[in-house]
């Protein structure tokens, strides 16, 4: 394998570094050959998703918001080969042994809840269930997208085994946004977790994408032409740490407060609410769902807005407009969402913490933003500086949250990618 005829497309994947490039181009040949080393000789497609990162529209997407996502050069690649079988057999880098699943036995299978072979079987039956073609592969798989990175691993993860369905057996025909949500259904069927779909849409459809879930079963979906780069600013994502395992009930009662305001009002979701029935009702509603749920639907009417207010920022070139607006919507996280830290244990706030700091730190610099990223109450914080002044910054952070929690990205302009000159 020459993985290095692709180079236009890798510069276009991960930047003009030659330094990343290289460790890049090792990485694709070292799957390849471990590839080899399980499979024996033939045929290998090399396939390569990004991660996301969350832009604007904090907790909206389950109530039918807006958001604004983009994907990030932290990818999920694998080595894949098809072959007569019906079954797919794939080896994930930090697991013992592979994960197989037959393709004739396709409904949901309790024991393999929150697995991998629950994400393989999920898409492969919505797969045909939608009328699209299956077949059996070997693949090999790598990921730079680490689980609680805040980047939507198991999205990646879930847009490349259908991806390489897609191509492998389909010709490649099906949309990225078709393949998003089969890996939406997969998770929320087969693995057994009620995603939204804006992490599996930003990861296949790539760059900076507006998603609008009005409809949710037909999200409108925009790609917005901007250069994050050309501002001469860089995109941070810090990792807080903290578990995740405890945090169920308090991410579960975002959603659920959220629809529990909008029901008191007549309708289903807080898309559908108008503000001036909120306030008319706000005393009324006090008593009906209590005060949490009417500062959460404030959030959610407020966010959903401003991603609209962003996404004409960046087409206008307002870059100094959108970071304003990134600032307003981490001050409606913390004050209205509340979803920076949990009420159940008040010891740990790595979230706030960070954004402490950073926030100390902006003001030194006089310039940036920082907001809460992704779900919140544990994980990670979402940072813009001057690239003058992320050397200092990230000095600052790791010397608090441990090395390498503070990982500088790049947006990322393709989605799920076949890299087919090999």
């Amino acid at each position: 394998m020459d993985i290095r005829k692709n180079e236009a497309l890798f510069r276009r994947i991960y930047g003009p570094d030659p330094a990343i490039l290289e460790k890049q181009y090792h990485r694709y040949d070292r799957l390849a050959k471990q590839h080899t080393r399980y499979f024996g000789d033939g045929e290998q497609h090399c396939f390569s998703v990004p991660g996301r990162t969350e832009i604007g529209g904090n907790h909206t997407d389950h109530n039918h918001g807006r958001v604004l996502a983009a994907s990030v050069s932290l990818d999920a690649i694998a080595v894949a080969a098809k072959h007569d079988d019906n079954r797919v057999v794939l080896y994930s880098e930090g697991y013992d042994g592979p994960f197989s699943v037959d393709l004739t036995r396709l409904e949901v299978v309790t024991a393999e809840r929150e697995t991998t072979a629950a994400l393989i079987r999920g898409i492969a039956a919505r797969f045909r269930e939608l009328g699209y073609r299956i077949g059996g592969f070997n693949a090999c798989l790598t990921s730079a997208v680490l689980p609680g990175s805040g980047l939507s691993s198991s999205a990646a993860v879930e847009v490349l085994i259908g991806t390489i369905f897609n191509v492998l057996f389909n010709d490649g025909t099906i949309p990225p946004e078709t393949i998003a949500a089969i890996g939406q259904y997969a998770e929320n069927h087969h693995f057994g977790k009620p995603c939204g779909l804006m992490d599996q849409m930003a990861c296949a459809v790539g760059g900076i994408v507006h998603i609008d879930f009005k409809d949710p079963q037909q999200p409108l979906v925009e790609k917005v032409d901007f250069d994050f780069a050309a501002q001469q600013y860089r995109l941070l994502v810090v990792n807080t740490g903290g578990s995740h395992a405890d945090l169920t009930a308090d991410y579960a009662a975002i959603p659920a407060e959220m629809k529990a305001v909008a029901r008191a009002l007549g309708t289903a979701v807080c898309r559908d609410i108008m503000p001036e029935d909120l306030l008319m009702n706000m005393a009324v509603l006090r008593e009906q769902v209590g005060d949490r749920a009417l500062l959460r639907a404030l959030h959610f009417l407020g966010d959903n807005e401003r991603v609209t207010a962003q996404v004409t920022a960046l087409k206008a070139g307002d870059f100094s407009g959108f970071l304003q607006l990134v600032r307003e919507s981490g001050n409606s996280s913390f004050k209205w969402l509340q979803n920076i830290y949990s009420g159940n244990d008040g010891h740990e706030q790595g979230v706030a913490l960070a954004l402490a700091l950073s926030e100390q730190y902006i003001a030194t610099v006089g310039q940036g933003a920082c907001r809460v990223h992704g779900g919140g109450f544990a994980g990670t914080i979402q940072v813009y500086l001057p690239e003058s002044a992320v050397p200092e910054y990230v000095k600052q952070i790791e010397a608090v949250f441990g090395p390498e929690s503070a990982m500088v990205l790049n947006i990322r302009p393709l989605g799920a990618v076949h890299i087919s000159d090999i």
